[in-house]
């Protein structure tokens, strides 16, 4: 989902894998004068030092601490301004940045984190888990990475930085021989949770996965209390995802740190539509 050629750089591999920078970068209109049309360029990297996860922490606690008044709970010693938990430093950090002047890097304004099949073993399990019994996937795991944390500062949000995403993401899957993503969307509780239920309620009928991959929350949200029939419409996200072919795993888990619904998704290589696979992929 980008164009324009980026040089290829070799980034410090601390997990077997191959990781390079996406070959393509993007062009996204600048929400700040939308009359000229002003374009901004974007530049999609994994992080090769401590110092860019530090800048993708620090987007993901504007993101999530000031912006959604999440409840952090970080390490010991974190440095504060930061979104850091227990897995980070097994994880590899996908970044997008704005393109900075004169050669300088730009400033971070998308990242996810990815946890590799090989991370997970080291760790002893993925973030999901901590949400959901996991137990029907065992036989995915060998080739499943975990996706998390994803976020987008609020002045980029036009759909650029998370198509970029999404590109680098699958050329690091197929590269590295790898065919299924799991993680946890999120919905606002702001509303009590009438929303996420209802969602709930409608993606169930769409778009649930088959029962051998189906997963149980460990806090489920008491969906049985809520509304569950508002004429909803998923998050710009969640959409995105189930047009790539995603599938919901089962009822969504309270986070209470969040204030969210989390749904439990997943989405698998060869389940992508074809104009997809042909805009990430070339293939």
């Amino acid at each position: 989902m980008r164009e324009l050629p980026l040089p290829t750089l070799p980034l410090q591999d601390l997990s077997g894998l191959e990781l390079r920078a996406p070959r393509r970068s993007l062009h996204e209109s600048s929400p700040q004068e939308p009359a000229a049309r002003e374009r901004v360029r974007l530049e999609v990297t994994w992080a090769r030092d401590e110092s860019e996860v530090r800048e993708a922490q620090r987007l993901r606690y504007l993101v999530f601490a000031e912006e959604m008044g999440a409840r952090l709970s970080p390490p010991a010693g974190s440095p504060a301004g930061h979104d850091i938990d227990v897995f980070d430093p097994y994880c590899e950090h996908l970044l997008v940045r704005a393109a900075g002047q004169a050669g300088e890097p730009g400033m971070v304004i998308g990242t996810y984190r990815v946890l590799t099949p090989a991370a997970a073993r080291r760790v002893g399990g993925l973030y999901s888990e901590t949400e959901f019994d996991l137990t029907r996937l065992r036989s995915l795991r060998p080739k499943m990475v975990e996706l998390g944390r994803s976020c987008v500062h609020p002045e980029h949000r036009s759909g650029g930085a998370i198509l970029a995403l999404w590109g680098a993401l699958a050329e690091f899957m197929v590269r590295n021989e790898l065919d299924t993503m799991v993680g946890c969307a999120s919905v606002s509780m702001r509303d009590g949770g009438h929303v996420a239920a209802s969602l709930w309620e409608q993606l169930r009928q769409t778009h649930l996965a088959p029962i051998e991959h189906q997963v149980r929350p460990r806090l489920p949200l008491p969906v049985e209390e809520l509304q569950s029939d508002l004429a909803v419409e998923p998050p710009a996200l969640i959409r995105g995802y189930l047009r790539c072919g995603a599938k919901v795993l089962g009822p969504p888990a309270w986070d209470p740190d969040f204030n969210t619904a989390d749904l439990p998704m997943l989405m698998r290589i060869q389940d992508l539509p074809s104009k997809y696979r042909k805009h990430f992929l070339g293939a």
